[in-house]
């Protein structure tokens, strides 16, 4: 049996996919407009967004229980704060091109912090 996903989630998939790979490519223009931290800091936006877009098709297309759907939902939550603090370091920058994709990383943390457990156990 698998999960139809809401169309929430789709997007939200969509936009933490794209903001890994914008991430990914901000990395080395962040070491040299913000520094080491910023640039770190990229790496984990990076990552942790990849994390939660992985995590919500695996909790789409398997049979999962309530926990792992919260589980989920919690990482989209942390993935939501890490985007959320990368936006600011980068637009606090003043660069054109971190102030895009502070503007990106914004949205996709207001679509991540929108994901909860109950809503992935609606088209259970």
């Amino acid at each position: 049996m698998t999960r139809q996903m809401s169309t929430a989630m789709r997007d939200c998939i969509d936009l933490c996919n794209e903001c890994h790979v914008r991430c990914e490519e901000m990395m080395t223009r962040c070491m040299e407009v913000g520094g080491a931290k910023l640039g770190m800091m990229m790496v984990t936006c990076a990552d942790m967004s990849r994390m939660c877009a992985d995590m919500m098709m695996r909790c789409s297309a398997m049979i999962a229980d309530l926990e792992m759907m919260r589980m989920c939902a919690k990482m989209c939550g942390l993935a939501s704060q890490m985007m959320r603090m990368c936006a600011q370091e980068c637009a606090r920058t003043g660069d054109p091109e971190l102030a895009e994709a502070a503007d990106m990383m914004t949205r996709c943390a207001e679509l991540c912090g929108t994901i909860t457990a109950e809503m992935m156990m609606e088209n259970a």
